[in-house]
């Protein structure tokens, strides 16, 4: 039977957080105030990490960064946002483990609470055809500053998860054998719905859990 690789990005593949590193690219480009913006980011990375975000607060306050862009126009900003700052952040070890999977014959799908416009890129660049992500919503051609349909961030991981199964016409039986790689708390609901949950460098939440659970823990060379 076909087994499941699923794969959370930030903080598990990638050392650093896309969504943060968007923000401080965006400041870096001049397209986001940095006196304005810098600590809103910073405040939204730290409830994030304490998981005190909800969902419509984490996935919302990102979607505004591209409100009234169009996504064809910014599409040289993605593509450097990518080669210059989040593919040196991808680590051998990290590509290593995508690649593993791979060659046993696993079908790899990369599941973030990140939006897809940021991250479809950094799934092209691991080789990795399948990705579940928050989707924004486009109004006239352009980001709305919303997003839409069910977000990808804690219960709404096992959601959205549920919903690709149904589509990609897979029973939801193979979550017995899936495997989930993360690193944080946040991704609980998810960990505890597959039959292989992997703690990837984890926090200190996660970190006992998965040793209560006996869970096994991975340290990526970084």
């Amino acid at each position: 039977m076909m087994r499941l690789a699923l794969f959370d990005l930030d903080h598990t593949l990638l050392s650093g957080d896309s969504d943060v590193l968007w923000c401080e690219f965006l400041i870096a480009e001049g397209l986001l105030d940095r006196a304005e913006f810098e600590p809103r980011n910073r405040r939204m990375a730290e409830r994030y990490a304490l998981g005190v975000a909800t969902p419509a607060e984490f996935c919302g306050f990102y979607a505004q960064t591209l409100a009234g862009a169009r996504p064809d126009a910014w599409q040289p900003l993605r593509e450097r946002f990518l080669h210059d700052i989040i593919a040196p952040r991808i680590s051998v070890a990290a590509r290593a483990l995508v690649d593993r999977h791979r060659r046993d014959g696993d079908r790899v799908v990369l599941t973030t609470a990140t939006n897809r416009y940021l991250v479809e890129l950094t799934a092209i660049d691991l080789g990795i055809d399948d990705l579940i992500a928050t989707e924004l919503e486009v109004v006239g051609g352009t980001f709305s500053g919303r997003n839409t349909g069910v977000l990808n961030m804690r219960e709404g991981k096992v959601e959205r998860l549920r919903q690709w199964l149904d589509i990609e016409n897979l029973p939801e039986t193979v979550l017995a054998e899936a495997a989930f790689y993360s690193d944080s708390k946040n991704d609980l609901p998810l960990l505890q719905a597959v039959g292989r949950p992997i703690a990837v460098d984890p926090d200190a939440v996660l970190a006992a859990h998965a040793s209560r659970e006996g869970w096994p823990v991975l340290r990526l060379a970084r």
